[in-house]
């Protein structure tokens, strides 16, 4: 139960922080665009699975649609499946809606497209998400005890810090045309965590990966599509120019 008020805690967090305006904050990291690595997926798939959907929905993703990032519907069964769940059924969240609107006053707010829904403001969505999940620290100041510098004085703690540890935001002192800012110089690690800090930002990359490809998993698809398209119609002209060419030729 902990497990879960925590992890519902940072999906409302997470929601709200989706509607900060990141040219107000910190600049954006590029998440990685792994959206054709499968192994990239799949990671991303259990690390969802297993630290979003307890509170979480995905309400427009069936489990067997994962079949798509090379998973097979027993593979799906064996490792991604809560127990009363079937393959064919949505992502649904663990937690009962009524329990998650009596106890915040409302439910949290379904993931599926949530990769897209920051797009065009300082960054992809996947821009923000990335930079969001690595940016936490301690801040004994705050109810949560954290932190986040790209959502000031975010209601909500970091789940995944026991991946990540504590870190603490090293900030420099510059001063331009009298006025006095703080910029990142970088982090000093204060606990450290499961992962090393490559490992975790690798972990966070598959997950906003996942969360990206999940947002259209026929996005691949579509590009490739695309580029065919493309192809044709520019053989498509070169042959008309030809054929129009030769056409006209014999006329004066």
């Amino acid at each position: 139960m902990k497990k879960i008020f925590l992890t519902l805690v940072t999906a409302l967090g997470l929601a709200a922080g989706s509607a900060f305006a990141a040219g107000g904050g910190i600049a954006l990291d590029k998440a990685p665009a792994k959206t054709n690595d499968l192994a990239s997926l799949q990671n991303g798939a259990k690390v969802f699975v297993n630290y979003c959907l307890n509170c979480h929905s995905a309400a427009f993703m069936r489990f067997n649609r994962l079949k798509d990032i090379g998973l097979s519907d027993q593979q799906v069964k064996d490792n991604l499946l809560f127990t009363t769940d079937k393959v064919g059924e949505t992502m649904k969240a663990a937690i009962d809606p009524k329990q998650a609107k009596a106890w915040f006053g409302a439910n949290p707010p379904d993931l599926t497209v949530i990769a897209r829904s920051r797009s065009g403001a300082g960054g992809t969505g996947a821009d923000y998400l990335y930079t969001y999940l690595r940016t936490y620290y301690r801040d004994e100041n705050k109810p949560t005890g954290w932190n986040n510098l790209v959502f000031p004085n975010v209601g909500m703690p970091h789940v995944l810090w026991e991946l990540q540890g504590e870190r603490r935001p090293i900030f420099e002192e510059h001063e331009s045309h009298g006025h006095k800012t703080q910029v990142l110089k970088g982090w000093e690690q204060v606990k450290p965590g499961l992962m090393t800090s490559r490992q975790y930002d690798e972990t966070v990359g598959d997950l906003v990966n996942y969360m990206q490809w999940m947002a259209e998993p026929a996005q691949n698809t579509r590009k490739r599509v695309g580029v065919w398209v493309l192809i044709f119609l520019g053989v498509f002209t070169f042959i008309a120019w030809r054929l129009n060419a030769a056409f006209w030729k014999d006329v004066k």
